[in-house]
């Protein structure tokens, strides 16, 4: 198999070119250095059987131009770059409704037209983007956690205060989370499976305050767990957006709509059709060896 990465010098492409080289195949991996991607096609592109695309401007803040100009033109020039070759897109589960629970949400149910941040709403155009392409495949992780994890791990631990780390809402809300290594084995059984479009996540859903305590067991961090009414959390969270833009500030608030809308409510996908369609076979949510991440 001859493959092209996209964002292989990020955590997910890069954990899915290690994999792909591993097995044997000849992976051609590209970084913002090698192409930069919102510019235009890549010049003399290799001959290649599929393509990855996890390159993407992965930000819940920020210039809203920039992140649509990598995004969705990045994705528009990766197509125009191989246009015979099996895109396997790497999209995100920010694409269904941010203003209603996700309940086992099927493929069906995104994307919509009302998102909360410029990052959300870039993935839905270029899934549109992406729509009649041929040999397509569009893959929606919701929460990718693992060694590496520059998102969702940092965010946990800098909400931790002395001992305590607030979370919004009661904490009972489900939440389907995506294992790094569950989502290389979809992304590497999609460079062959039946194209379409696929959620993807752990075997089954977790409960979001027992999920946080296994991870802050497992890094041998002895904290309470505190809970922020989630109605007073929103209208806070609001507040500090419009403040933070009206001084232009660079960095986001601490507590933003955004990853409330992901962790406040349940956010659970259903996954039958990457289980028929791929193959996926994915393991539980596991934070072993978190200490190391």
């Amino acid at each position: 198999m001859r493959l092209a990465v996209t964002g292989a010098t990020g955590f997910v492409g890069g954990a899915v070119a290690r994999a792909a080289r591993a097995l044997g195949w000849r992976v051609h991996g590209y970084g913002s250095r090698d192409w930069d991607i919102a510019v235009g096609p890549l010049a003399d592109p290799p001959a290649v059987d599929a393509v990855v695309h996890a390159a993407a401007a992965v930000t819940d803040w920020g210039d809203g131009e920039r992140i649509r100009r990598v995004c969705v033109d990045g994705t528009r020039h990766v197509a125009e770059t191989f246009p015979g070759a099996r895109l396997v897109h790497i999209s995100t589960a920010s694409v269904y409704d941010p203003f209603v629970p996700t309940v086992n949400a099927p493929e069906s149910a995104g994307p919509v037209t009302r998102y909360l941040t410029d990052y959300a709403a870039a993935k839905a155009e270029s899934e549109r983007v992406l729509a009649g392409r041929p040999d397509t495949v569009v893959l929606r992780p919701h929460a990718v956690y693992g060694p590496g994890d520059p998102t969702l791990l940092p965010r946990v631990l800098g909400a931790i205060r002395g001992r305590n780390l607030v979370i919004v809402g009661d904490g009972q809300a489900p939440q389907s989370l995506t294992s790094i290594d569950n989502l290389v084995a979809a992304t590497l059984s999609a460079c062959t499976g039946r194209p379409g479009v696929y959620n993807i996540a752990d075997a089954h859903p977790v409960v979001l305050q027992d999920a946080l305590r296994d991870l802050l067991r497992e890094r041998g961090s002895d904290v309470r767990i505190r809970h922020l009414p989630l109605r007073a959390a929103w209208h806070a969270a609001g507040v500090a957006e419009w403040v933070w833009r009206l001084v232009g500030a660079a960095d986001p608030p601490r507590l933003t709509r955004y990853a409330i809308s992901h962790l406040g409510y349940e956010r659970t996908l259903d996954i039958t059709a990457a289980r028929e369609g791929l193959g996926y076979s994915p393991t539980g949510t596991s934070f072993a060896g978190a200490a190391d991440w």
